[in-house]
């Protein structure tokens, strides 16, 4: 099995090449990884203690952040080393303050997995969630490095739990310890005799519930909302925006949209700005006055704002349930507002448990959006109640990063 790994990893890089031909995330991904080792050489890291903390993109960086900012506090004289996997992460996050180091991961095979431990050699290792790369897996262990995995999820879908699936779950045996989000996470690794693992629930909670004590504005948005509602739509995908326009076309409410989506390239964006073309929308980039009384549409095509944003929403709409799955719920919550989302949400625990205390609201098509957002906008009582939930919610599922740091503690005491 290691073999057929290894092969599979051998055709994945070449994969990615070819396609870097012609894709400017995958040139990015290829770009970003040349002359790493001489890069990382140069840094010159041999007298200094590192904790390596890796990240898959953006949404693992985030709940990795808190557990960085509590390392920071509590390891002064320790130098953070971050990694990512993903473009859409480190494009986004290679110059966090935080971070002394911030470096795509080299491609996982045993030469590289090596070569970079050797001159990283970190003290400790944290990985985000699904980052399962067998040979750093292997090296790590064998050098006796300690590596935690944080916020992970298992599910009996995954190869861990087949009939087939010995060989992986024996790697998990080679990690120091794991804090999962959820107790049936917990019990799927108790079935094939992993026990050193806990639940600690999601870091990303620690995230999102500093987001409103952060002081920022943008002037923007609060001359373009004005004294009406606002609708902030994050991470949309296309179905998303067609459901957005009928909500438009079709609400009694009055208020207007805000428009952030998942994909900022220039088609994306011309096909929004075209059809939403009779509201009159205006990209956030190209603001030149700050007379909105006749534009209805704000499109954000700037990377980086959205968990800030929500702030300024009344409800929010996330986007993502067409598709493969929902996008970050919690960043909206957190503001103590409604959170709308489509049917593809039933693999996240926050979506059902914000929907069985009313505080988030799925549906199934256009029709089913119209009718819970115009209950929102137009029953007070609903309203207050769901954002109440909301709130509450992200604070009471807080602390995964302090039950983090206590075993961090252990390791490097």
């Amino acid at each position: 099995m290691t073999l057929l790994y290894n092969i599979f990893v051998f055709f994945y890089f070449i994969a990615i090449n070819i396609a870097s031909l012609f894709n400017d995330k995958a040139k990015q991904w290829v770009d970003g990884r040349k002359d790493i080792f001489s890069r990382i050489i140069n840094e010159e890291l041999s007298n200094k203690q590192i904790i390596w903390v890796h990240c898959a993109s953006l949404g693992e960086f985030e709940q990795g952040r808190p557990i960085i900012e509590e390392l920071r506090t509590a390891y002064p004289d320790y130098k953070i080393f971050l990694t990512f996997f993903s473009p859409s992460g480190y494009e986004v996050r290679k110059d966090y303050k935080l971070a002394d180091y911030v470096y795509y991961l080299p491609i996982d095979t045993v030469k590289n997995a090596k070569r970079f431990i050797e001159i990283v050699n970190p003290k400790l290792v944290i990985f985000v969630k699904y980052e399962f790369w067998y040979n750093y897996i292997d090296v790590l262990y064998r050098r006796k490095i300690p590596l935690i995995f944080v916020s992970v999820i298992f599910r009996p879908s995954q190869h861990f739990f087949k009939p087939w699936g010995k060989w992986y779950a024996n790697q998990l045996n080679k990690i120091s310890y794991l804090f999962v989000q959820n107790e049936e996470s917990a019990q799927l690794l108790d079935r094939i005799n992993i026990h050193h693992a806990e639940v600690s629930g999601d870091t990303r909670f620690d995230r999102v519930v500093q987001l409103p004590k952060e002081e920022v504005s943008f002037p923007i948005i609060v001359d373009f909302k004005g004294n009406s509602k606002l609708l902030m739509a994050g991470s949309t995908w296309q179905p998303d925006e067609k459901i957005l326009l009928e909500l438009l076309n079709d609400s009694k409410a009055e208020f207007k949209l805000v428009i952030a989506p998942h994909l900022i390239n220039k088609e994306h964006i011309e096909d929004i700005l075209k059809r939403f073309e009779k509201y009159n929308p205006i990209q956030y980039s190209k603001v030149s006055t700050m007379d909105f009384d006749n534009n209805k549409v704000l499109i954000i095509d700037s990377i980086g704002m959205l968990s800030y944003l929500y702030r300024y929403a009344n409800i929010a709409y996330i986007g993502g349930g067409f598709g493969v799955g929902i996008h970050n719920l919690l960043e909206a919550s957190t503001y103590g507002i409604p959170v709308l989302y489509g049917p593809n949400h039933k693999r996240f625990r926050e979506a059902i448990e914000l929907q069985d205390n009313g505080g988030g609201f799925p549906f199934a098509d256009a029709d089913g959006c119209l009718k819970v957002f115009e209950n929102l906008m137009f029953d007070n009582q609903v309203y207050e109640k769901s954002a109440f939930v909301s709130r509450d919610y992200v604070s009471k599922n807080a602390g995964a990063a302090n039950m983090v740091i206590n075993k961090v503690k252990e390791y490097l005491s």
